[in-house]
């Protein structure tokens, strides 16, 4: 890729985390799919309207990805080059050709409240007949984690982050910084209190400023700390932290919870 295409590239992914306030995880995503849609283009010249040549063989290798990711790879250049086209750089606006195959719909996994009880169950098994310290520190980690995303319907990326000057134990709330940094209160269940009130208390101790220590959790750790905890819990379909909060939403619709509390929730 010529510096003229990456300064290009720069500008845009500059504009949408300061002006839309896309968050880092999607920033870096859009920059891999830009880098990987412009890297064969190596000569010093380029004009604007030269990007829709040098972008379409990249198209026709994404042909061959999956449904889910070439759109998501697709969505992005749609971004960029309407993002050119809206600063008068391009002439036409090439986002109108670029099409997205329709994905069919899944129906996400979700846990039955016995599947619920069930993993809660085993993790309290362990961490009273285990003594192996490692394990039990991943135990907690594990139960930390399921609460916050079953019981309070986080995403793994809020979940991993969140501090514990953002939870406050008295209203039973968690200020949560989601995507585009909008912000919203979760409502902690009278399980999810109790045992984050335990952890703070070994937290004071460390001085620890994040729920998982002094750092953020990496995402992927995550995921896999619950992918783990489905396997061991011997759960029937694997388990990831979106079947969690799904779960969250299906198990608060059946007690009865009004759909729009739902959404801001």
């Amino acid at each position: 890729m010529n510096n003229k295409i990456r300064e290009i590239i720069h500008n845009y992914l500059k504009y949408k985390e300061n002006v839309e306030s896309f968050s880092p995880l999607t920033l870096k995503a859009y920059s891999l799919d830009l880098s990987q849609a412009f890297k064969n283009k190596q000569s010093l010249v380029c004009e604007y309207n030269e990007l829709w040549v040098f972008v379409r063989p990249t198209l026709a290798k994404w042909g061959k990805l999956s449904l889910a990711t070439r759109n998501r790879k697709i969505a992005t250049l749609k971004s960029f080059f309407n993002w050119l086209y809206e600063r008068n750089l391009l002439n036409t606006n090439y986002s109108h050709q670029l099409v997205c195959p329709k994905v069919p719909n899944k129906i996400p996994n979700f846990l039955s409240v016995d599947e619920v009880i069930s993993v809660l169950n085993y993790i309290n098994q362990q961490k009273n007949h285990s003594t192996d310290i490692q394990k039990q520190i991943q135990l907690r980690k594990q139960k930390t984690l399921f609460l916050l995303l079953y019981g309070c319907g986080l995403r793994i990326s809020e979940a991993c982050n969140t501090k514990w000057k953002d939870i406050s134990f008295d209203s039973k709330k968690i200020l949560i910084t989601g995507k585009g940094n909008k912000q919203r209160f979760s409502i902690m269940p009278a399980f999810t209190t109790k045992h984050l009130q335990n952890e703070a208390l070994l937290a004071q101790i460390t001085s620890d400023a994040y729920i998982f220590g002094s750092k953020t959790l990496d995402p992927r750790v995550g995921y896999e700390l619950i992918r783990q905890l489905g396997t061991s819990a011997g759960l029937m379909n694997p388990l990831n932290p979106h079947a969690l909060r799904h779960s969250y939403a299906t198990h608060l619709l059946a007690s009865g919870a009004n759909l729009r509390v739902l959404q801001k929730l």
